[in-house]
């Protein structure tokens, strides 16, 4: 069956003008195997159609009875018959109240940009501008835990080269075992312990080891002689920790390795301080003096460790199409995070499930009816000092966004891009509302209660579900406890019940919106994949129903369809292909009762299709 639906100037629709036509075919019942439930078998029942060209009105209409896009291919999923019910869900973006959660995925994302958030999953930014490959080196340290622990490897190293030079001239005995420095940060929670801790930042005991190797080597020394050395007894009462550690605090002090550090010996210890101000009483220290003769009160920045540098994001939204560098991300992406096999990411699949779309493009008008970037299919990109490290799929329509697919740089995973981008989209549909006010809605696509990974979407409050029977919509606080018990549920059945309401309005421009009612936010885990799986590949399965030729139906260029025409035209065939089946089993009695029945049907629907619109019956 096909069907083409013509949206041309009317009087009654005029915001609709010029939006182009919507070209379908039907392909009937489609089977496959199910991505969300892993079944075995083709569990996974939906009904199909393939896109020739859909307006963006009709699209959104299609969204709001139960319809999604893959590419071309747009699907319903049959939701008494299928194994994983899938909802539609929305929520209206002023309305929006981020969780606890959501809020820190935002702050981690500012430190994230201003140097400042240390992540030890996070991999260095490659490729990002710079003028010189230490810039590049100074972005590792700063977005690497394991930064820190250079910083005290190479303090450490510095304090090896001063403890041998003051070896060499102490005159300690030959064959003193010198041991490896270890310098330790000291905690905030460690430094609350101790007193006068003000500005300490690393601590090292190397000098009762020192000692200790001293002690050692004279005992040795004694017992193969067998008689204690004058010179041993003067040298045993001058290697006592505290004398070592002031003598090689002096060295260290001096030391241009160690300039923005006083370092301050204390009961054997080396202690490392941040400012000559805040030692402990009784204890001084020079501050060391730079080459320049300049006093430095800073921890160390030396050439090594240049100041913290701010990362750029930028967010580019474009028109659905190839992007090389795109496809490079995602193929990365679906390689390490769903464990694609690479040749299975190619880039024709590539295209057919995010690039090709039949939604007709709507440039930007200016009179309030149209955003500034039209209406159509876009890929929102989000580049952090040039470098791209996440692209969202969306759909931008007359009342909505519809979030299609999200992809992201495997190495920043800790950053919880998904959250973050799902944020920013709320974000713009706020921002847009000014430039086409009937656009209010965010939609995050099916919402699969009896899959946990997609119950993340909920965590976007306060959020609406679709009811899959009067496509009326209803608040998920009210469907959840439903969705508890089984896994299809008539909600609307439910919703006038629970919520107390004596009535609904329903709108075929907003739907249905209910009283919010407050509640406790819920911080649902976010699953590796913030998208839904794709169900079925276009033309993988074959349609259990056969094309009909009779039941083909051809609507003229002048003329509009209101409502769910597509559904309409399924609900006509499929009354007609079981009057086929069954009528020859009634008498003439029984075969005129299906008949009235079925031109009932047909007087019920006439008025929601245009009036030249040819459809038959047989």
């Amino acid at each position: 069956m096909a069907a083409k639906i013509g949206t041309e100037a009317s009087s009654s629709r005029s915001s609709r003008d010029n939006r182009g036509e919507s070209v379908v075919a039907d392909v009937g019942r489609r089977r496959s195997s199910c991505g969300y439930c892993r079944s075995s078998g083709r569990t996974s029942v939906a009904h199909g159609l393939w896109a020739h060209s859909i307006t963006a009105d009709d699209y959104q209409d299609l969204l709001d009875r139960g319809w999604r896009r893959s590419g071309v291919f747009l699907y319903k999923p049959e939701m008494e018959r299928t194994c994983c019910p899938s909802y539609t869900i929305r929520l209206k973006a002023c309305d929006f109240i981020p969780s606890k959660e959501q809020t820190r995925v935002t702050k981690k994302m500012q430190r994230f940009l201003e140097g400042v958030f240390d992540d030890k999953k996070s991999k260095p930014l490659a490729g990002e501008p710079s003028n010189s490959s230490s810039a590049v080196k100074e972005i590792t340290r700063l977005s690497d835990e394991r930064s820190k622990e250079e910083d005290l490897h190479i303090l450490s190293q510095q304090l090896d080269n001063v403890v041998h030079t003051w070896a060499t001239i102490s005159e300690i005995p030959p064959g003193v075992q010198l041991p490896k420095a270890s310098i330790k940060r000291i905690t905030h929670n460690k430094r609350k312990l101790i007193s006068g801790s003000e500005g300490l930042l690393y601590t090292c005991s190397i000098s009762f080891q020192i000692a200790a190797n001293i002690k050692r080597s004279v005992e040795r020394n004694e017992s193969r002689t067998m008689r204690p050395s004058t010179d041993s007894v003067e040298l045993t009462s001058e290697i006592s920790p505290n004398v070592i550690a002031e003598k090689l605090a002096g060295l260290l002090n001096q030391h241009a390795g160690f300039a923005g550090l006083v370092i301050s010996p204390l009961n054997g210890h080396l202690n490392f301080y941040c400012d000559p101000k805040l030692l402990p009483s009784g204890k001084k220290a020079e501050v060391p003096v730079g080459a320049d003769g300049s006093k430095h009160n800073h921890m160390v920045n030396n050439s090594k460790h240049p100041h913290k540098k701010r990362r750029r994001l930028e967010i580019h939204l474009k028109r659905s199409s190839f992007d090389p560098e795109e496809y490079d991300l995602y193929r990365r992406y679906q390689i390490r995070v769903h464990n694609d096999a690479p040749d299975q990411v190619s880039e024709s699949s590539y295209r057919r499930f995010l690039v090709d779309t039949p939604i007709v493009f709507v440039p930007p008008r200016g009179d309030g009816t149209v955003p500034s970037c039209g209406f159509g299919s876009f890929h929102q990109q989000y580049v952090i000092d040039g470098k791209l490290v996440a692209v969202g799929v969306v759909d931008i329509l007359p009342r909505c966004l519809s979030s299609k697919y999200l992809f992201w740089d495997p190495d920043l995973a800790s950053l919880s891009l998904g959250k973050y981008t799902a944020l920013q989209e709320i974000g713009w549909v706020k921002e847009n509302q000014a430039h086409c006010s009937s656009l209010q809605y965010y939609y995050l696509g099916y919402y699969i209660h009896s899959c946990s990974k997609m119950r993340y979407k909920a965590a976007y409050r306060p959020s609406e579900l679709l009811c899959p029977k009067r496509y009326q919509w209803v608040n998920f606080d009210i469907a959840r406890p439903l969705l508890d018990k089984k896994p299809y549920v008539v909600l609307s059945d439910f919703a006038t019940l629970q919520s107390g309401e004596s009535s609904r309005r329903v709108s075929s421009e907003t739907g249905l919106e209910p009283q919010l009612q407050d509640s406790d936010q819920e911080d649902l885990v976010e699953s590796p994949t913030d998208e839904d799986l794709v169900m079925m590949e276009p033309g993988s399965e074959g349609s259990e129903d056969d094309s009909d030729p009779e039941m083909d139906h051809v609507l003229s260029n002048e003329e509009t369809v209101d409502g769910d025409v597509n559904s309409i035209l399924i609900g006509l065939k499929n009354i007609r292909m079981r009057f086929k089946d069954i009528q020859h089993a009634f008498g003439s009695g029984e075969r005129r009762y299906l008949e009235l029945q079925l031109l009932s049907y047909k007087k019920a629907v006439g008025p929601v299709l245009s009036e030249r619109m040819v459809y038959s019956l047989g």
